[in-house]
Parts: structure tokens; C-alpha cells; sequence
């Protein structure tokens, strides 16, 4: 196993048991918790999906012209 793969494991484990520590020692109430962790599920689900999916930084242009190097050529002349 990876040392990187072994550390994220350990991240994810970690990360909601310091949470639940957290919660419980500070006596925050737990529909606080809920309420905003809903509102930042959805900008920090997107960062996290741009960080680590694979996706290109080209511009529109080269975009456009990888596109068309890709349609295969006509072989029937008419």
C-alpha cells in the first residue's frame, strides 16, 4: 500500500472522530453542526472534485482544435 493512500485513509478516519471530540467538549449544538456542514457540503464537494479529477487547463480554441483532429477523415468521395 502507498504511504500517500495510507495517510489519506488515515485523514478520512481521523477527521470525523476529532469532529464528534469536538462537538461533544465544546457542547455545540448538534442542528448547528448539521446546518452548516449542509451549507459547505456543496462548495467543498466541488473543490475537492476539481482538485483531484483529471481534467485539462486547455483554452477554447485548442479545445476546438483537438476536437476536429479527432473526426476520422472521409473515405468515400462522391
Amino acid at each position: 500500500m502507498k504511504k500517500s493512500h495510507m495517510l489519506l485513509m488515515l485523514l478520512c478516519c481521523l477527521v470525523p472522530v476529532i469532529g464528534i471530540v469536538l462537538v461533544s467538549v465544546f457542547k455545540i449544538p448538534l442542528n448547528n453542526v448539521l446546518f452548516y456542514g449542509m451549507i459547505l457540503l456543496c462548495p467543498l464537494s466541488h473543490l475537492l472534485m476539481m482538485r483531484f479529477m483529471g481534467h485539462d487547463h486547455a483554452s477554447p480554441e485548442q479545445h476546438a482544435h483537438h476536437q476536429t483532429d479527432a473526426l476520422p477523415a472521409s473515405t468515400s468521395e462522391k
